[in-house]
């Protein structure tokens, strides 16, 4: 088994499910008692987001930097960020460490084409949906036809996330919005809804959106372990 690296932290609800699902898949592969082996960095997510939303994306970046060679330093072979939106900074920790960085995009396509899906929406953090990093990846390197929210609809879900899942609150009016602007999408063209921030989890499963849901999370944690167990 390989040694992951995971910088974590953004937020902590989101991380502790990560390496318990890590954990859990790895205890499903290879049975008794196996548990996944990793190194987990944990950043202040307080001073992270404060970067993020004063579109200091260098700030943000020197962080996850600093993140990822403390876990190449310790030893790990991979490296892990349990996070949608902080992928913007990807090629920039690409370019400071030796290790490979299992992206959270090219999985995610993968389980999206595998479905025989070419037009999905995209919902997560502001900067998940508006910037280009993660719908040009979707659309220039996996040929997929990406939709987003309305922007009082992006409004809406970036505040759910911040306010409320980060914190781990989870308010069953929020979540009718939530799958209702997926509702929507569906209604508009969408044929599956990728549901980029690793806090929707929390949500839990849906069958109310009408379109196949694809949750980051799993998506990413069964490749993290693919590539931990692979030869």
């Amino acid at each position: 088994m390989k040694t992951l690296g995971l910088i974590g932290g953004m937020s902590w609800e989101s991380t502790a499910h990560y390496y318990s699902r890590i954990n859990q898949l790895v205890a499903e592969r290879l049975g008794g008692l196996h548990s996944a082996q990793l190194l987990l960095y944990s950043v202040e997510f307080d001073e992270l987001q404060r970067l993020q939303h004063a579109d200091d994306w260098t700030g943000a970046a020197h962080l996850l930097i600093d993140a990822a060679r403390r876990l190449e330093r310790a030893g790990a072979e991979a490296l892990v960020i349990c996070a949608n939106t902080m992928h913007i900074v990807a090629p920039e920790i690409e370019a400071a460490v030796k290790l490979p960085l299992i992206h959270v995009v090219d999985a995610t396509a993968k389980a999206v084409k595998d479905r025989g899906i070419r037009s999905v929406a995209l919902l997560g953090t502001r900067f998940t949906m508006e910037k280009d990093f993660y719908r040009l990846r979707l659309e220039q390197r996996h040929s997929l036809r990406v939709m987003i929210p309305e922007e009082p609809e992006r409004a809406a879900i970036h505040r759910i996330i911040f306010e409320e899942l980060c914190k781990g609150v989870v308010r069953p009016e929020s979540r009718r919005a939530f799958f209702g602007i997926i509702s929507r999408l569906a209604k508009a063209g969408a044929q599956g809804a990728i549901l980029g921030c690793t806090e929707f989890t929390l949500f839990g499963a849906s069958s109310d959106a009408g379109i196949p849901l694809f949750d980051t999370t799993e998506i990413h944690t069964r490749a993290v372990v693919d590539w931990a167990l692979s030869a």
